[in-house]
């Protein structure tokens, strides 16, 4: 596993980790490092333990030891070395003193009177990103300074990728923002590198795979794009939605959320294929080291016996899996985890049925959370506690399926209820799924519990935590959603995580809050426009753990690619309920087009907090449908 820290819920982001794993910093590392091989062996003063992480990060470095003035951390291991007192480094034999800190002035004068006089000093600011690209210049470390992404990106004639998003920061009180972007091709090679303005104000803006390749001038790709937002405020993540559509007239069409941008040691919910399916895990290198062979594994869920991926994977390069190769027995719907050792950020996979494909990403298996004893004895003031809403697409045209997914390592079994719901927010129906164990086969197709002609329309269901068979419980409810066209075939496939909604008391930060302190009764989603003749829509679902006000208060704002907001429309969703939502339904046509491509929908509401899936339509039989992000 690489050894460095990289997110947890308790303190959130390592910055020092996105500070050393960007790609301009990892090319600077490599000249730090080839530099100081080149007089000899480096002593590294490690003053705030990130000694490993670097180490990790970068190419091999002759250590000759490392030093730390903590008294209670000598002995530790750190990088594959023992820490040693920091008062031995005037002994040492080194050649030079790396300081691993950055703006570390202070602390070169301070160590001093120890480094040998044989000895140059160099610390880690040599590896900072250039001025131009650093938001904060009075504090390296500030998480503004690092608010980037990857993208899985391709144009390769047959399908293309399109990003959307909007500059959000601008109402955080960004003044000017640009991107940094650098696209990687499968073999890690760099393609391309630009810099973009941002929109002015809050406006919408699109990367099209097929504008990059036609005015870059390269051919077909498979790959990853890098961007970091410069200038930003409020949010140090770029997030988007990314579309995958077919460029050859086939009727593939996918969208996903963004990225994590943080890599994680397991991911799971990657679905075992169908007799019909192909299932391709895209494993894409988010760093500058290459991932050796057998340093990551596929197993099938719960079983304990991963197969290592014996074979290496280059700095940044993108590689495809199929899964059947690795498990060729193995069937939907079963469940394959990924142990992905911190190499990757949150992967997508490729589902091909049928002459079309559909992309979906695994989520981040939690290593820090174990159960909590509390969910079984929530406050009555809790309600129904944590819940997982989904949408059920018009039950005429489409299946609705739903399968449970193990999201913590430390995670046996699963307690848990489907409760379904009409738009109006009527409860017609609840399903005990069951005590599921870890390594479950268990989808719930849910024209197995309804009546034919139920939710022709539409609506919901939430899957909530049920004790009646025991269990437990960690508030890290996930689940698996799919979603076929009953005549074309053509599926779509989301996954996401409980929360606690819609109501005043609180329990360990849920309700969350999009901005600020729990408990969380806003609303701000956003919703792309539509993709070359396809429709965008949305399902917004108003959940409610308790009682909370009868009806959403929701605005539908339109924004064009210059921030500026062209109607709004009023919507009143029922509490427990939801809507389907189609822009054109909404919106004069002449205000779309003026909206243009890059204009969007913000879902705004200050009473309630909405969950919502979006996607686009093209009539003929394909859609997408991914769970929406907001800012």
């Amino acid at each position: 596993m690489l050894d460095i820290e990289t997110f947890d819920n308790r303190r959130g982001g390592n910055v020092v980790y996105k500070a050393l794993a960007h790609p301009l910093a990892a090319e600077a590392l490599a000249r730090l490092a080839a530099d100081l091989n080149k007089a000899g062996s480096t002593a590294i003063y490690d003053p705030d333990g990130i000694a490993a992480a670097l180490l990790a990060l970068t190419p091999p470095i002759d250590v000759e030891g490392i030093y730390v003035h903590d008294t209670s951390a000598v002995g530790e291991a750190r990088g594959g070395h023992i820490a040693c007192a920091l008062t031995e480094l005037a002994t040492s034999k080194a050649t030079a003193v790396l300081i691993a800190a950055f703006d570390a002035g202070r602390l070169a004068a301070r160590i001093k009177a120890l480094v040998p006089d044989t000895c140059r000093v160099v610390t880690l600011d040599a590896v900072k990103l250039p001025e131009s690209l650093i938001t904060n210049t009075k504090h390296y470390l500030d998480p503004v300074n690092f608010a980037t992404n990857f993208v899985f990106f391709r144009d390769d004639d047959h399908f293309a990728t399109r990003l959307t998003t909007a500059n959000y920061w601008a109402g955080y009180g960004a003044k000017s923002v640009k991107f940094f972007h650098r696209l990687f091709n499968d073999a890690g090679e760099v393609l391309a590198e630009w810099e973009t303005l941002a929109p002015p104000k809050n406006g919408g803006f699109i990367i099209d795979s097929r504008d990059v390749r036609q005015r870059l001038n390269f051919g077909p790709f498979t790959g990853q794009l890098f961007i970091h937002a410069v200038g930003v405020a409020g949010h140090d993540v770029v997030k988007y939605a990314l579309d995958t559509y077919s460029t050859d007239n086939g009727a593939s069409l996918s969208c996903t959320h963004d990225a994590n941008a943080w890599p994680s040691d397991r991911f799971a919910g990657l679905p075992a294929p169908r007799d019909n399916e192909t299932v391709v895990l895209w494993v894409q290198n988010s760093h500058a080291v290459t991932i050796p062979a057998g340093a990551m594994a596929l197993d099938r869920m719960g079983a304990e016996v991963p197969v290592p991926i014996n074979f290496e994977i280059p700095a940044f390069a993108t590689r495809p899996i199929d899964v059947a190769e690795f498990f060729p027995g193995l069937k939907w719907p079963a469940q394959i985890e990924l142990r992905a050792g911190r190499h990757l950020v949150r992967p997508r996979y490729e589902v091909t049925s049928q002459g079309r494909t559909r992309i979906a990403h695994i989520n981040v298996e939690r290593s820090d959370l174990q159960p909590d004893p509390g969910i079984k004895t929530l406050s009555p003031a809790l309600g129904r506690g944590f819940l997982l809403p989904f949408p059920i697409l018009p039950r005429h045209s489409y299946k609705t399926i739903v399968q449970p997914t193990p999201m913590a390592i430390s995670e046996m079994n699963m307690p848990l209820r489907v409760d379904i719901f009409d738009a109006d927010g009527r409860k017609i129906f609840e399903h005990f799924i069951g005590l599921l164990p870890r390594n479950h086969n268990v989808a719930v197709d849910l024209d197995d519990l309804l009546p034919a002609d139920a939710l022709q329309g539409g609506g919901h269901a939430e899957l909530v935590y049920d004790f009646r068979n025991g269990g437990d419980a960690n508030g890290w409810l996930h689940a698996l959603f799919r979603f076929e066209d009953r005549v074309s075939g053509h599926a779509a496939e989301s996954s996401f995580g409980a929360h606690m909604f819609n109501m005043i008391m609180t329990y360990k930060g849920e309700p969350q809050s999009y901005n600020g302190p729990p408990p969380g009764l806003s609303t701000r989603l956003f919703l792309k426009l539509g993709l070359a003749g396809r429709a965008s829509f949305c399902v917004l679902i108003y959940p409610a753990s308790a009682v909370w006000s009868e009806k959403s208060s929701t605005h539908l704002e339109l924004y064009d690619s210059e921030g500026t907001m062209l109607d709004t429309k009023p919507l009143q969703i029922a509490c427990s309920g939801s809507a389907i939502v189609y822009p054109t339904a909404y919106f004069e046509a002449e205000k779309l087009c003026a909206a243009g491509e890059a204009g969007y929908v913000l879902i705004r509401d200050m009473t309630c907090r909405l969950f919502g899936f979006h996607g686009v339509i093209d009539g003929a039989g394909s859609f997408s449908l991914d769970h929406m992000f907001g800012f």
